[in-house]
């Protein structure tokens, strides 16, 4: 079940990172061209929101049955792998999700387009980077993972 499962998250960190820069660069146009806030940049940050949802259940089902986690914190801070996924990968997860979170709560307070761009470009952009900072990519030495799962 451990392997499905880091497949699974591994597949979905994907789709998180498609529609993080989709709502990125929907943000960037807004803000640039000065366009209206429509549906379609609604939409691109709620999909964003809703497959990091995703993730972070998966994730922290993982967080409980992985071998790549351990919750003795004397060991768990010697061990770079360890202190990666127990650690490091959990908290950047969970300011990624609050930071969509909290930019999604704060458009739809927001009346005026060009503030709405402007909010969802800073805090889609910052979440996107945190994103890309959290994630086990193949030349990150002694975590790495290849870019697809192993089936």
């Amino acid at each position: 079940m451990q392997h499905t499962l880091v497949i699974i998250h591994s597949l979905v960190r994907w789709l998180i990172l498609l529609f993080g820069i989709w709502a990125v660069i929907r943000a960037l146009m807004g803000v640039s061209g000065k366009s209206a806030y429509s549906s379609s940049d609604a939409k691109a940050g709620l999909f964003f929101m809703i497959f990091l949802d995703i993730q972070m259940l998966l994730g922290i089902v993982l967080l409980f049955i992985s071998p790549f986690v351990s919750f003795d914190m004397g060991t768990t801070m010697k061990s770079p792998g360890l202190r990666f996924f127990t650690v490091e990968h959990t908290i950047m997860a969970i300011i990624a999700i609050a930071l969509v979170h909290i930019g999604r709560g704060k458009i739809k307070k927001l009346t005026d387009d060009a503030k709405k761009h402007r909010t969802a470009l800073i805090f889609f952009g910052l979440a996107l980077i945190v994103i890309l900072a959290l994630i086990p990519w193949p030349f990150r030495e002694a975590l790495g993972r290849g870019w697809f799962p192993q089936f």
